[in-house]
């Protein structure tokens, strides 16, 4: 009798020790027959990067190297017969090229000038977002055809007298450029470079 109690007494002692083990499992690793464990959640992993690299900078957030870290004003319509202005701000030699210093746009051609004259200003269409607020990448350029294209599928021609001031440029550096309407010869526009200050001549050619 002593000995069948002993021996219950074992038994019930190790169900209780089983059932204390079970009570400290950590929370979903107890789970009925069938039943998936759900993955606990976890948050995305950051890309990483090398030594020293930085998050790419955002479009639109590179600051302006040119005209003193400014986008500039749309240019002011002038008289028919102005001639180009040339910027004598820096001991030297001037500088006659087409560009913006101090919100000035110096090297405008006359707004007479019989190259820029169409017989259908426009005959592609407006494009309509220009100035200052907007800032684009160049996605293709055809340095063959002196083309290039804007996000959305609208495309430029750029004079041919201009292209030599701009094949240097860095076409696919991001969002460096701004289009202006250009007052004085109705039909183009003038494609500018926020870093280099540089601008040229272009007519737009539609989507």
């Amino acid at each position: 009798m002593k000995m069948r109690f002993l021996v219950v007494t074992a038994v019930v002692a190790i169900f209780a020790l089983c059932g204390i083990a079970l009570a400290q499992q950590r929370p979903g690793e107890q789970q009925r027959p069938g039943e998936q464990q759900r993955p606990e959640a976890q948050r995305p992993a950051e890309p990483q990067r090398g030594p020293g690299e930085q998050r790419p900078t955002e479009p639109g957030h590179g600051p302006p190297r040119a005209n003193q870290g400014r986008i500039p004003e749309p240019p002011a319509k002038r008289p028919p017969a102005a001639k180009p202005e040339v910027d004598r701000r820096v001991a030297g030699h001037p500088n006659q090229a087409p560009h913006v210093a101090e919100n000035h746009w110096y090297g405008r051609d006359k707004p007479n000038d019989k190259r820029y004259h169409i017989d259908h200003p426009f005959e592609h269409g407006h494009f309509e977002h220009f100035g200052p607020q907007y800032r684009y990448d160049v996605i293709r350029i055809d340095n063959n055809l002196h083309r290039f294209w804007l996000p959305g599928g609208a495309y430029f021609d750029i004079a041919s007298w201009d292209w030599p001031l701009a094949a240097d440029w860095c076409w696919n550096c991001g969002d460096d450029f701004v289009v202006y309407e250009d007052p004085d010869h109705p039909g183009w526009y003038l494609l500018y470079n926020i870093h280099t200050g540089g601008f040229v001549h272009a007519m737009y050619m539609g989507m």
